[in-house]
């Protein structure tokens, strides 16, 4: 029994170092794959598609301020304020989904990102568990900044599309750091379900939420102040 513990204490010893090493060595360098995007490619290949991977990393500099914004507006908006969690919306989405069957999320953009990056997809309350020591560690590390960074870069944003440059790539025809107000708003209202939303043919629905984020991000006055 003790040399199990012994044995046990060192896998749990090793596995707080390497995360941290990982969350340190990602702080300054880009991630180059997601455990989603190989899910994705296994998916493809398995229904007999080619496969398709687009992605191209930009620092948060080479991505509009308008999508930056629009990001916080549709998914997060105490992102700048919240170490990671942010428990009123959490409380909203829990009374929700004890009454409604349409179940209401409520990840911020820092546990997507640890999501992302880490995990695997799934619900289970083991994943759940890595997922909120992961964003603790990236809150602890990273800047603000560096989470919308690598968010921007990894986020689905359509069938084999990655992040911000690919997405303005392939829906706009041009860089992300020219994306205007519209179009910002556009990409990010499909992020709740970039395979089932469509830009090209946005529905009644997105059109509102496409409104909506405009509005919203005029109230915000037109960019962020990162701290």
């Amino acid at each position: 029994m003790m040399r199990m513990c012994r044995i046990g204490l060192k896998f749990f010893l090793g596995f707080i170092l390497l995360s941290v090493v990982l969350i340190l060595f990602f702080r300054w360098v880009p991630v180059p794959i997601t455990p989603l995007m190989v899910i994705r490619c296994i998916e493809q290949k398995a229904d007999g598609k080619e496969i398709k991977l687009s992605k191209s990393w930009k620092p948060l500099a080479e991505i509009s301020p308008n999508l930056q914004l629009a990001v916080v507006c549709t998914e997060d908006q105490n992102f700048l304020k919240h170490r990671g969690f942010d428990f009123e919306a959490i409380e909203k989405a829990w009374i929700q989904n004890e009454k409604s069957k349409n179940k209401k999320g409520a990840s911020t953009i820092s546990q997507q990102v640890a999501k992302n990056i880490f995990l695997w997809s799934g619900r289970n309350w083991l994943r759940k568990g890595f997922e909120v020591y992961f964003t603790l560690l990236i809150e602890t590390f990273w800047s603000k900044e560096r989470i919308m960074e690598v968010y921007l870069n990894v986020i689905e944003m359509g069938d084999g599309i990655y992040g911000a440059e690919a997405a303005s790539q392939a829906y706009f025809n041009k860089s992300a750091l020219k994306l205007n107000k519209r179009q910002a708003a556009s990409l990010a209202v499909i992020l709740p379900s970039p395979l089932s939303y469509k830009i090209s043919k946005a529905s009644a629905y997105l059109d509102g939420r496409i409104n909506w984020t405009l509005r919203q991000m005029d109230h915000w006055g037109g960019n962020i102040e990162y701290p």
